[in-house]
């Protein structure tokens, strides 16, 4: 009885994994095309700064060069919900690529609960009153007039801050649900081991 509770409680967990998993891939996507996006961005601040100087003509602005650096960000903040969903984060333990499926799991297990679970939850604290101050919340409540960029014609910051506690949620979120994972690895479904093998740089194709 006790052991067909625990088989149930370990697949729900597993179908919310999925879920998660799911929408790093989509985060993947995006991050995917947020790249593309930024070289058209940065090609195109080229060509007009030169353009511009030989027909003496301002064609460029601050608001394209902003906005060049906040895709940049973009990429960059969902892109790692990605990186650790597919185990591409970086490892420099030498002993650690020497160890078999389960010993992996519970280093990784350790150090999610230990180390980035705990990361992810004071990155969000310590952002959510300066990404509110800077969409114009005073210190006595009361709200006002969101942050801008102090240069000329540049874009707001407000967004952009933003996006930091929520990359941070979905971080978080996929910490979750590669804990899951790895706690499934070390109670012996051998189905989490094939499938985190196989999720891997190698074998992923982003559509």
């Amino acid at each position: 009885m006790r052991n067909s509770k625990r088989l149930t409680l370990i697949s729900k967990l597993l179908k919310f994994s999925q879920f998660i998993d799911s929408c790093a891939d989509k985060l993947g996507w995006l991050s995917n095309w947020l790249v593309l996006l930024t070289i058209g961005v940065g090609f195109f601040n080229v060509v007009v700064r030169y353009l511009g100087r030989f027909i003496g003509v301002q064609l460029s602005s601050n608001a394209l060069l902003e906005l060049q650096w906040y895709l940049f960000s973009l990429t960059f903040l969902f892109g790692f919900v990605y990186i650790l969903r597919h185990g591409e984060n970086v490892r420099v333990d030498f002993l650690y690529t020497n160890m078999n499926a389960k010993k992996r799991a519970l280093v990784d297990l350790v150090g999610t609960i230990l180390f980035l679970i705990p990361f992810c939850i004071i990155g969000i604290w310590v952002t959510f009153n300066p990404v509110l101050q800077s969409w114009g919340r005073s210190s006595d409540g009361s709200w006002g007039t969101w942050e801008v960029s102090s240069d000329a014609n540049g874009l707001p910051r407000a967004p952009i801050k933003t996006m930091v506690p929520i990359a941070l949620i979905f971080l978080l979120l996929q910490s979750l649900s590669q804990a899951i994972k790895y706690l499934a690895v070390l109670l012996g479904y051998q189905q989490v081991v094939d499938k985190i093998r196989l999720e891997t740089s190698e074998n992923i194709n982003i559509e």
